[in-house]
């Protein structure tokens, strides 16, 4: 294990302990009013949310409300060190077991979203991000970003900041965090 890979595993820790004291349905609730202001600015494109898992804070009802106006993905594994793809998602869709305990919509057809909600453990006022540490996130976001523009949202509990995370050349940068608090734009 790498001095690095010690840092990354103590700050997520440190962070999963907070999330979980921070996690409440009306904190959740908060942060979709937030998350819904950022997200009705891109009305029409693409974009990409998550299935909550664990003390995640919930963006579903964000998911759901934009539905109305654009296509929206869920995260869908391949394998490991590979980039994620994003499965069609609509409130309606029939949802099966996926790889990593996220659900999936049951029929899968793939989009290329131009703003993605960034599940996180940790962040920071610069536009840091600490994930669970499969980097599939940072892969996505840069092969994304090669293509086109990508809005990169990290959604959160206020709880979830830190300061001095161990960051990486590869981590990808966040455009912006949403928490039950308000918007931070980087």
């Amino acid at each position: 294990m790498t001095d690095l890979t010690a840092v990354k595993a103590a700050a997520r820790k440190a962070a999963f302990a907070r999330r979980k004291d921070a996690h409440s349905e009306a904190r959740s609730a908060l942060g979709v009013a937030h998350l819904i202001s950022v997200l009705n600015d891109h009305k029409g494109k693409a974009m990409a949310g998550y299935m909550p898992i664990r003390t995640e804070i919930n963006p579903l009802p964000a998911m759901a409300a934009m539905a109305a106006w654009s296509t929206i993905g869920v995260p869908y594994i391949t394998g490991e060190g590979q980039s994620l793809k994003f499965a069609n998602w609509r409130p309606d869709s029939d949802m099966v077991d996926g790889p990593f305990g996220a659900q999936v919509p049951a029929e899968l057809e793939f989009i290329t979203p131009e703003v993605v909600v960034v599940p996180l453990v940790a962040f920071d006022r610069k536009g840091g991000r600490l994930g669970y540490g499969g980097g599939f996130y940072d892969r996505t976001l840069e092969g994304l970003r090669a293509e086109r523009p990508t809005l990169a949202i990290g959604y959160a509990y206020s709880a979830q900041e830190a300061e001095g995370l161990p960051l990486e050349p590869t981590d990808q940068p966040l455009d912006a965090i949403v928490t039950e608090e308000g918007i931070i734009w980087f």
